[in-house]
């Protein structure tokens, strides 16, 4: 690739909402928009799903599409398609409060009232739980009718509120994001966890839909590290890019 116009430069994404449509995959206009841009500015991508999922969305080559390609939330970490560090849940808590935490997760879920309710509500990834009240096993048709439904009922938040009490002793952090689930990891493991690999960067903007207080972009968003930048969707972000950095 021939040399950037500012290298020094990093833009960092957001999948979900910000380059894809929430759970769907990328459209091959922003695709070709990612590889213009990388003419300009290096690159990366920080998702809070394993590589498996975000590759889905991304496409199989995503880790060599961009400089830097951050799966979990950065606790599986790629630059230039070659694996640069990991870190595990599993050895960080330990089996015993993994298994509390997971049994008594699946005892409040027994008990929620919601319309339907599908299969796999905890996901076991390396570095974090995903927790979905409804189960990842569900159609889009019935995400999208869970979002709405957990907008008007707070099902995420309310669950989110006993766990943070139940387990405080765990220093645990809960990230809402996505259209039926939350994310539970240590606390510092959020998206700023990236921010270890990218020291080498005197500018970095990042790019999210969930910038708000309890959405799962907030941490990094707020960081002295980052500029950043709220998006409403990938066509947004498109046009906040062209505009920072393409149209000099």
């Amino acid at each position: 690739m021939a040399a950037r116009k500012n290298a020094g430069v990093l833009a960092l994404f957001d999948v979900d909402g910000t380059l894809t449509a929430p759970r769907k995959v990328v459209t091959p206009e922003m695709l070709q928009f990612m590889k213009q841009l990388r003419e300009h500015v290096t690159v990366g991508v920080v998702g809070g799903s394993d590589l498996v999922k975000i590759s889905e969305q991304l496409g199989k080559s995503v880790t060599t599409d961009y400089d830097y390609c951050f799966s979990e939330n950065g606790l599986v970490a790629h630059k230039n398609g070659e694996l640069i560090g990991t870190q595990s849940l599993k050895s960080f808590l330990g089996d015993d409060q993994l298994k509390e935490f997971i049994n008594f997760t699946l005892h409040y879920i027994a008990d929620l009232d919601i319309p339907i309710k599908r299969g796999t509500f905890i996901e076991f990834r390396s570095g974090m739980l995903n927790v979905s009240p409804i189960g990842r096993n569900c159609s889009q048709e019935e995400r999208d009718e869970f979002e709405k439904y957990d907008k008007v009922h707070k099902i995420r938040p309310k669950m989110v509120s006993v766990l943070r009490e139940k387990f405080a002793h765990l220093n645990l952090t809960f990230s809402i994001g996505g259209q039926i689930s939350f994310d539970v990891f240590p606390q510092g493991w959020d998206k700023t966890y990236c921010l270890r690999y990218l020291e080498e960067f005197q500018e970095i903007h990042f790019f999210g839909d969930k910038t708000y207080k309890g959405g799962n972009d907030y941490e990094i968003f707020e960081s002295d590290r980052t500029i950043g930048h709220t998006v409403t969707s990938p066509d947004d972000t498109a046009e906040q890019c062209r505009s920072l950095f393409m149209s000099k």
